[in-house]
């Protein structure tokens, strides 16, 4: 099934991306506050660390309308998942959103035909000669 608009389908589609990966920056600003709270504590390493990828993230949302912003948005699940190390519930988080954005490639791939690529053009419909 493909949709009858691919090019519009694809820039409703990046939207939703670009949420996700704006959702993705706010859950990782909630890490150090959980982090604090262990007996290992929250140092300056683990600090920069997560507020420079939830820097990533949100800005990585920006980019969603050009060609490559799908292939960072997806570079960028690694990391996020891999917070499951600095706070155990991440690990949770990390594979909901995960499991989010997997859904999201497949709705594209069904929806526009290719995962990655750009969307291609759609022909326009022949209009009736003036009469």
């Amino acid at each position: 099934m493909t949709a009858p608009d691919p090019v519009r389908a694809g820039r409703a589609l990046n939207g939703a991306a670009a949420a996700l990966l704006f959702l993705e920056g706010l859950a990782v600003l909630f890490v150090p506050r959980a982090i604090a709270q262990t007996e290992q504590g929250l140092g300056g390493v683990r600090l920069t660390l997560l507020l420079a990828l939830a820097a990533v993230l949100i800005l990585s949302s920006g980019v969603m309308r050009r060609p490559q912003g799908l292939l960072i948005g997806t570079a960028l699940q690694v990391p996020l998942l891999l917070t499951g190390l600095l706070a155990s519930a991440m690990w949770f988080v990390g594979v909901l959103f995960l499991a989010l954005w997997y859904y999201l490639l497949q709705v594209r791939k069904q929806l526009i035909g290719t995962t990655f690529g750009t969307v291609p053009p759609t022909t326009p419909p022949a209009t009736p000669p003036a009469g």
